[in-house]
């Protein structure tokens, strides 16, 4: 994500998202310039009127003055409707623009693997999915009809002008690069202020999101004071960058009204000149003094939009540069889906490091494990068990070796066919913001309510759901705040159960709970263990007595295996690792 990306090569790649609404973008562009007609017109009309006056009085009719007014009401009448559409249909098809990123956006954010989580802040996506993408609506809305409206301004302004007088003509305007000089060196500064103004929003975003999804432990703490001092130094960093992108935008404007008032004195002093030496009328005039604030007009819009161009610009640049993150975990060219499952699983001299460590995890793991056993890992933090039991669904990819589903190496299954199959409960149990019965029903979305019901009795859940209040329909609030955490574990539980998978991980499911919330959990994840194969990341070992392998893990590998009784024979690790647990 550090690589930057050129402006040629944003927009080349922003462009394919107009397609869609080409006619509609050619028509918004045809109102632009409809919507210029009456200011290009509007000097004409003055010079014409002034010149019939002062040439010729008896030539100024009634008449001729309201044929002239009646074409002008003409074309604002067309200036309206044509705005209405750029203001109305033109917003619009910036926002499905903006709709259309987003969805691709949040789409690509779920193919990424665990290893860009662990790296990136939500806060910080979600300000690209949000404020970076807005700012890309207003520019791919404003930027073509800002862009061609000047053009179209500063060429029809040119060769009318040119038609009149040719010297003031070309002195009013070879004014015109040096503006655009002092604007490109300004620019600078300001796409430098934007881009970090949308990075440290990130972190604000993501310091809000960490502060109030922990308030409990915040307030347990009574470290409210520690979080709001937290807030204060990212909210002045912020102020800060906006003070730079704000004097940047001082300068700018600076600069466009010395430019305005030198433009503007020229063409008194210099069409002075040439009104009192009879080179051009009093029409003539009148008319370069309204096109200049036409063009003045022009460039101030310009200027003015440099904000909103800049702001799309780095908002195009951050969607890219995520969007150019190549998730780690794919289906291979010749994936195929797994069916009917068993269950056997082999692991063939399996290793595996993470991509910002040279030490291995896990290194020479050979098991095979024959449809229905249980499976249970334990050993002392770091050892590798969660690591072991993430290879397997492909959560992270081996570094050396392989492991076989059913005879085929899971990097041949497709993902979806391979983690369907595959059930995970954890201890940090994550329930969506919802009812409980949508949160089961995630285990299998096209379920009847009759089969989440039952999901549920199987989990031991459905006697606590029914004695509430609402029932199934009882919100669970933000991560299942309104639960226990034994409800929320046999609801988690209840949406392995809708799944139905073959293949059960139980990562350390029961450590976090309370004696009772733990029988009762235990119990169903006995009736959820029965005809699967199942791997038991076990913290409290009094879990795993009945496993049918114990595989005990340290940094050296498998040093351990077999079961309990076997295991306490050897009064090896796991004899000590039980001692332990006893005293």
């Amino acid at each position: 994500m550090e690589q930057k990306i050129g402006k040629a090569g944003l927009l080349r790649r922003f462009m394919p998202y107009y397609k869609p609404y080409l006619p509609t973008l050619i028509l918004d562009l045809f109102c632009a310039i409809l919507t210029t007609i009456c200011d290009i017109v509007l000097p004409m009309i003055v010079r014409t009127i002034t010149n019939a006056a002062t040439e010729d009085i008896g030539s100024l009719t009634v008449q001729m003055i309201l044929q002239i007014a009646g074409i002008y009401l003409v074309l604002r009448v067309i200036d309206t409707a044509a705005n209405y559409f750029m203001v109305n249909i033109g917003h619009m098809m910036g926002a499905h623009l903006e709709a259309d990123m987003r969805k691709d956006f949040f789409s690509h954010l779920q193919d990424l693997s665990f290893n860009f989580y662990s790296n990136n802040k939500v806060g910080q996506l979600m300000s690209r999915l949000s404020k970076d993408l807005f700012d890309v609506t207003e520019f791919s809305h404003h930027a073509p009809e800002e862009l061609l409206i000047g053009a179209v301004k500063f060429i029809a302004s040119f060769i009318i002008l040119m038609s009149v007088n040719v010297p003031l003509t070309l002195f009013i305007f070879v004014m015109i690069p040096f503006l655009g000089f002092f604007i490109l060196k300004i620019r600078h500064e300001l796409e430098s202020a934007f881009y970090s103004e949308r990075s440290q929003i990130g972190e604000i975003n993501a310091q809000i999101e960490d502060s109030l999804l922990g308030i409990r432990v915040v307030q347990s703490f009574a470290n409210e004071d520690i979080e709001r001092e937290k807030f204060k130094k990212n909210n002045e960093v912020f102020l800060e960058i906006k003070r730079k992108a704000y004097k940047a935008l001082g300068k700018l404007h600076c600069v466009i009204r010395l430019f305005d008032g030198c433009m503007y004195i020229s063409v008194v002093v210099m069409g002075g000149i040439f009104l009192m030496n009879g080179k051009i009328t009093p029409g003539d005039y009148v008319a370069y003094l309204l096109y200049t604030t036409v063009l003045l007009n022009t460039v101030s819009r310009l200027a003015q939009f440099t904000e909103t161009f800049m702001q799309g610009f780095t908002g195009i640049e951050r969607f890219f540069e995520i969007m150019d993150v190549k998730p780690e975990i794919t289906d291979s060219p010749d994936a195929t889906p797994i069916d009917n499952v068993s269950g056997e699983i082999v692991l063939e001299n399996v290793a595996f490091r993470y991509d910002d460590s040279k030490e291995e995890v896990l290194t020479g793991i050979n098991l095979h494990v024959n449809p229905g056993d249980n499976i249970a890992l334990v050993g002392p933090s770091g050892g590798g068990k969660t690591t072991l039991s993430n290879l397997i669904p492909r959560f992270y990819d081996v570094s050396e070796g392989k492991i076989l589903l059913d005879g085929r190496d899971i990097r041949g299954i497709t993902l979806s066919s391979l983690r369907s199959n595959i059930g995970v409960v954890q201890q940090d149990v994550y329930l969506f913001s919802g009812s409980i019965y949508e949160n089961i029903l995630y285990g299998k979305p096209d379920a009847s309510r009759e089969d989440v019901i039952e999901a549920a009795k199987l989990a031991g859940a459905h006697e606590f759901i029914s004695a509430l209040e609402d029932g199934y329909d009882t919100y669970v609030g933000e991560r299942g705040v309104k639960l226990s955490g034994g409800q929320k574990q046999r609801i988690s539980i209840a949406r392995v159960f809708l799944k139905n998978p073959s293949v059960l991980i139980l990562d350390e499911a029961t450590s976090a709970l309370d004696n009772e919330s733990e029988r009762l959990v235990q119990k169903s994840l006995e009736r959820l263990s029965e005809g699967r194969t199942v791997f038991t990341i076990a913290h409290r070992l009094s879990t795993i007595r009945n496993a049918k392998t114990i595989l005990v893990l340290n940094d050296e590998g498998i040093v351990e295996q077999g079961n309990h009784e076997e295991l306490m024979e050897k009064k090896g690790v796991y004899y000590g690792l039980q001692m332990m647990a006893e005293s």
